[in-house]
């Protein structure tokens, strides 16, 4: 192969995955609104041969270093020679939106302005397995409830030194995933870390002020947590 299919093989390739994301998180909000289950779907779609069901899961949207680099690569590319890559500005415009999600669930429930609440966040890093906070969705929904009065308290199994390089003293930052529940009005899980899997959810509901789970990973039963007095909002379920 030559260089220059080569370099646009890695971008290209990162861009149909990331173009698959937002496919998802766009056929996720149309089964909220029409009363499908974003779950469902992904499992149908992902049963076809042709799709398979990698890069199929609804959320808060992507982030890292490869994924927006590459598109932001691949587009100053098409505009260099004057075509306009319409699929990978649209794919960047949707995780652009997806990522504030869970901040605008929180004011479906709380009200446009947050003072005096305070909200725990499970998971900083970009995706489980890694310290990476680039580009994660946790920077866009912390930054969002901070502007909005909220005070913000997160953990992260190994994220919180970097958490603490970018948000100081702005938020509260712990390793114990159930302290920083204590009186506080919802926990919107934002990375799904295998740690946050399987919690104990009485003791959550007995933590916080208000039960609300904000479940920005579709990683929780619905119908479980609801049988025990939570209101869940997931993403397209």
């Amino acid at each position: 192969m030559d260089a220059a299919s080569a370099e646009l093989t890695k971008y290209a390739a990162n861009a149909m995955l990331a173009t698959r994301v937002s496919f998802m998180n766009e056929i996720a909000a149309l089964c909220e609104i029409i009363g499908a289950n974003a779950e469902h779907v992904r499992h149908g779609i992902g049963s076809d041969s042709r799709i398979g069901s990698s890069f199929l899961f609804p959320g808060t949207g992507f982030g890292g270093s490869c994924f927006p680099k590459d598109l932001a690569a691949l587009l100053h590319l098409g505009e260099r020679y004057g075509i306009d890559l319409r699929t990978i500005r649209a794919t960047l415009e949707v995780n652009r939106t997806q990522k504030r999600i869970l901040l605008h669930r929180v004011q479906r429930e709380f009200g446009e302005y947050l003072d005096g609440k305070i909200f725990a966040l499970w998971g900083l890093a970009f995706k489980p397995g890694t310290d990476d906070m680039r580009e994660a969705p946790a920077l866009e929904i912390i930054d969002g409830l901070l502007a909005r009065g909220a005070e913000v308290r997160a953990t992260d199994p190994v994220a919180l030194e970097r958490g603490r390089e970018l948000f100081g003293h702005r938020i509260v930052l712990d390793r114990d995933s159930y302290r920083i529940l204590e009186g506080a009005d919802g926990l919107l899980l934002v990375t799904e870390w295998n740690e946050y899997r399987f919690p104990d959810f009485e003791r959550i509901r007995g933590l916080l002020r208000k039960p609300v789970l904000f479940d920005g990973r579709n990683i929780w039963s619905r119908r479980l947590v609801e049988s025990l007095g939570f209101t869940y909002y997931g993403i397209g379920v």
